[in-house]
């Protein structure tokens, strides 16, 4: 009986060291996993270079290290380069360099890595000096897939901009508040006919150097599903577009949404390529604010004006100065004096003869008129009038 109280207290001594030794086992096996995960790292990223140096992409770090211990991995490259090489002419195409990358994999999820880019970043096309540079506030990538093909890619840039590289100086060349590409494998995989759908974000966006148009800031949602790739191998573009073309490929813009000041404009279509690299196809717009749009274009000057033929070449590639002129003289065969009265007011009558094209409608609760853009063989036709050309792709 004097033994019977102290059988109870021994068995508790022992459930209570079981859970600290438990525990200390589950920290040195992990611990033990992790360094193992860790020294696996430099083994896959040699062997994922080899792999992607065969398809033309060649990546190399001056300096690497891994940390992170004791739930994920980071990989710390500094000193980064890209190099894309055309493996049928074996050609640089470009080089880039930037200043350090950390990557980012959680240890139970490894084909998911999260990236963080350090700028500036130079960009040459392999054969000349830096002809860009780039950098940002904050630059982050999301790839899934790897160290295999990745099946998705996600970018998000704040605050990039893009600078042009003119006699050894900067030339500021595209800005953006944010920036976000995101893209994914719908079908096939990364070298065997993929079918790609991306989407592109730019909030506060701006280009300068093209047209005045363009200088202002704008918002664009951009989404895309793009057929007739053979593969993600580097290849000049004429290449590639020749490729898509061969493969009676095509871009279709699911929807794309711009919005500039006053101007709100939205767009869906499909577009291809000829045999001679020429774009085809159609965009339906609808479009609200155009008329405010006339003025930065220059139209109001050039009716005004006598339309020069300079000033044409601008603002419409490929339109005549003459074709206007017997335009304008049409009007006045018509109706006595309407030509004059377009050019002298040049904001209501041009935006009289687009509204003429189309149909009216709503979009957002505002105004607008709808109308088709067409493209035919690298001629752009607003209607029944060309207004542009583009020029072939290859």
């Amino acid at each position: 009986m004097s033994r019977s109280p102290q059988a109870p207290r021994r068995r508790s001594l022992v459930g209570l060291l079981i859970a600290p030794v438990l525990l200390l086992i589950a920290a040195v096996g992990w611990s033990a996993f992790w360094f193992f995960a860790a020294s696996q790292v430099d083994v896959q990223a040699d062997a994922w270079r080899a792999r992607e140096a065969k398809s033309g992409r060649v990546y190399d770090c001056a300096q690497r290290s891994v940390g992170g211990f004791p739930f994920r991995l980071e990989v710390r490259c500094a000193d980064p380069t890209v190099a894309l090489f055309s493996q049928a002419a074996g050609t640089p195409l470009m080089n880039a360099k930037l200043d350090e990358i950390l990557v980012v994999a959680q240890v139970w999820d490894p084909k998911r890595i999260i990236a963080e880019f350090k700028g500036p970043a130079t960009i040459a096309d392999g054969r000349s000096p830096a002809a860009f540079t780039a950098n940002w506030r904050v630059g982050q990538a999301s790839v899934r897939g790897l160290p295999g093909p990745p099946q998705r890619a996600d970018l998000v840039f704040e605050q990039p901009t893009i600078d042009r590289i003119d006699g050894g100086a900067p030339v500021p060349a595209a800005r953006a508040d944010h920036a976000e590409l995101h893209g994914r494998i719908a079908e096939g995989t990364a070298s065997d006919h993929p079918l790609l759908e991306t989407s592109l974000q730019i909030d506060g966006g701006s280009i300068q150097g093209s047209h005045p148009l363009l200088a202002e800031p704008f918002n664009t949602d951009i989404q895309a599903r793009v057929t007739g790739l053979k593969d993600f191998r580097p290849k000049p573009w004429p290449e590639r577009f020749r490729e898509i073309q061969a493969a009676g490929g095509h871009v279709e813009i699911v929807q794309a949404r711009i919005q500039q000041g006053e101007l709100l404009a939205l767009a869906a279509g499909t577009l291809g390529l000829t045999a001679n690299g020429g774009i085809e196809g159609k965009v339906q717009m609808t479009v609200a604010g155009i008329e405010k749009v006339i003025p930065a274009l220059g139209l109001d000057k050039m009716l005004e004006n006598g339309v020069p033929q300079g000033t044409l070449d601008r603002v419409a590639p490929g339109v005549k100065s003459q074709d206007v002129n017997n335009l304008l003289g049409a009007l006045d065969r018509a109706i006595p004096s309407l030509g004059k009265v377009v050019k002298q007011n040049a904001n209501v009558g041009v935006a009289i003869g687009i509204n003429a094209l189309g149909k009216e409608t709503t979009l957002e609760g505002r105004k607008a008129r709808t109308f088709p853009l067409r493209f035919s063989d690298g001629v752009v036709v607003l209607g029944p009038f060309k207004v542009a050309r583009v020029p072939p792709l290859f």
